[in-house]
């Protein structure tokens, strides 16, 4: 006997046992519209369902084993449908929507003193930036004034005309000595020496989070810019493409903060940037515990980095993996043996301890919200000409997301940081009893 749910068929028992999990607070969890996580019944792990066009897919050993529809697959069906007996015994399905808790009150007043926090944030971030030596030429603005105007005018997602009125407004604040010209912005993301100080800044600004976030996930993402590559007459088969340009960002997985990011163009390499963004983390002082990454990362060097550091990593394998040991010397190094070891250790627990495993992967899902945030927020359009001022401004645009992700957890947590120098009304509108300090 079986039981049709939205053209799926699963046997009775699948179904009867889908139908005991969906009925367990807490044991069906959605992490987008197409991907759930279901609990096991028999251990503390969990398995991924995802939903598609093609049907539904489960990564549990009986539907890997069968390629039949399985019981996590049923839960899922039951979750989110309500089932109706009709008279003639034929399932009848509703679709129920699906909700999510939401502090609606913090949600609202972070909302509502973002523009205005914002501007302090930022003023306050840039005030301790040293000026670098101007060897000849006139005078320029400061660093830290060009940056403040910069940043403020991507967040704004306006011109640089429209803009010049933000940074009369931020002069009357006291947060720039004066009212520059409305080309400054673009000035300052056309030099270069800009591209290592935003990313510095990147990384400063999720310091305050420390305290809350220990697993991170790295991942990348690209950004389209509104320049064309090279292209051909139409009879070559070639027409005019956008350029793009690719970040590669390590995440918290808590709340959503960039702690690192690299830029290349359209083809660089994820594994490549790995240990870059996870030295530049550690160094800055920020906490690594767990790390989640995709088959991109599958590489035992990285198993090496997560030794010598001193966190998990969580990457599930590729098919053709082995647990097979490497002998010293080969193209992993001159440790090669000791990263087949650390390789050996990780794939056996990936192969025996699957529930336990997927359990703690799951929270890589979180960059894909952070990009989605991103994109949805400021744009995936860089408006920039330059390569150099499109690299800088793509960097802008994380920065811009980290302080409004800090100026949510001000509200959410009473997280204070430590550059903010005019936190007493802050705490005070957050309902911060004590300063949480920050580093």
């Amino acid at each position: 006997m079986t039981a049709t749910l939205a053209g799926i068929e699963f046997d009775g028992e699948r179904a009867e046992k889908g139908r005991q999990i969906a009925a367990t607070p807490g044991a069906v969890e959605q992490v987008r519209d197409d991907l759930f996580t279901v609990k096991s019944q028999s251990g503390p792990g969990a398995y991924r369902v995802s939903l598609g066009s093609s049907g539904v897919e489960c990564n549990c050993p009986d539907f890997v084993k069968r390629n039949i529809p399985c019981k996590h697959a049923a839960s899922v069906r039951f979750y989110l449908e309500k089932q109706t007996i009709l008279p003639t015994g034929e399932v009848q399905s509703e679709r129920v929507p699906v909700t999510y808790e939401q502090a609606w009150a913090t949600y609202d007043r972070a909302q509502m003193e973002e523009v205005r926090l914002f501007d302090m944030l930022l003023s306050d971030l840039l005030a301790d930036l040293p000026e670098p030596v101007q060897a000849a030429g006139r005078p320029r603005n400061p660093l830290r004034d060009e940056l403040f105007c910069a940043v403020q005018k991507v967040y704004s997602q306006l011109s640089c005309r429209r803009a010049h009125s933000l940074f009369g407004f931020a002069a009357e604040r006291g947060q720039l000595p004066k009212v520059p010209g409305f080309v400054v912005s673009s000035r300052a993301l056309n030099r270069v020496d800009v591209t290592p100080v935003l990313q510095a800044l990147i990384t400063r600004s999720a310091l305050p989070l420390a305290a809350l976030e220990q697993g991170f996930a790295p991942d990348s993402t690209g950004m389209q810019t509104t320049s064309f590559g090279a292209w051909r007459e139409e009879k070559y088969g070639e027409k005019r493409q956008h350029l793009w340009l690719k970040a590669h960002a390590l995440t918290g997985t808590k709340t959503h903060i960039v702690a690192a990011v690299s830029v290349t163009d359209k083809d660089g390499g994820d594994n490549p940037q790995f240990e870059p963004l996870i030295r530049q983390a550690k160094e800055a002082g920020l906490l690594l515990k767990e790390v989640y990454a995709d088959k991109a990362y599958s590489a035992r060097m990285n198993y090496a980095l997560a030794e010598e550091i001193g966190f998990d990593l969580y990457v599930p394998f590729k098919s053709n993996a082995t647990a097979r040991p490497r002998s010293r010397g080969s193209r992993d190094g001159p440790h090669g043996h000791n990263r087949s070891v650390l390789w050996r250790k990780a794939f056996l627990f990936f192969q025996m301890h699957r529930e336990e495993f997927e359990a703690k992967y799951h929270a890589r899902s979180n960059v894909e919200s952070v990009f989605s945030a991103l994109k949805r927020k400021f744009g995936e359009t860089l408006r920039s000409k330059n390569p150099t001022a499109q690299v800088n401004e793509l960097l802008a645009k994380v920065l811009a997301y980290n302080l409004t992700v800090l100026i949510h957890e001000i509200f959410e947590h009473g997280i204070v940081p430590e550059f903010l120098r005019d936190s007493t009304c802050v705490r005070k509108e957050a309902g911060v009893s004590e300063v949480a300090r920050s580093r």
